[in-house]
């Protein structure tokens, strides 16, 4: 069973930027894509970065150029670089993993929960 394990959450101020951390008990090229999503109180799980094996990403509008999804095979890790926070980033982040042949992600780590105030 794999299992991923976010990391770096927080408290920050508006402006400021946080690295969330993902690591997986297995190797991160044995899944198609690795991702980040998160969800606000009240809201529905909404997708924001996302890294395929071979290195393409893809990012959600609202995060665009903010964000930096990026991985270190070695550690098994998978990252999440956040600047220029706002106060509606506010939210519990989750990572995520799709197995080869899938179309939805199919592992989820327990959340890390991210708060963007002053």
């Amino acid at each position: 069973q794999v299992q991923l394990v976010e990391s770096g959450g927080g408290l920050v101020q508006p402006g400021g930027s946080l690295r969330l951390s993902c690591a997986a008990s297995g190797s991160i090229f044995s899944f198609s894509a690795m991702g980040w999503y998160r969800q606000a109180p009240g809201d529905q799980r909404e997708f924001i970065a996302t890294m395929a094996t071979g290195g393409s990403t893809n990012y959600a509008d609202s995060v665009k150029g903010r964000f930096t999804i990026s991985r270190d095979s070695a550690k098994n890790t998978v990252y999440l670089q956040m600047n220029s926070l706002k106060p509606e980033d506010t939210a519990v982040y989750y990572c995520a993993a799709r197995r080869y042949g899938l179309e939805r992600y199919d592992y989820w780590g327990q959340g890390t929960q991210v708060t963007v105030s002053s």
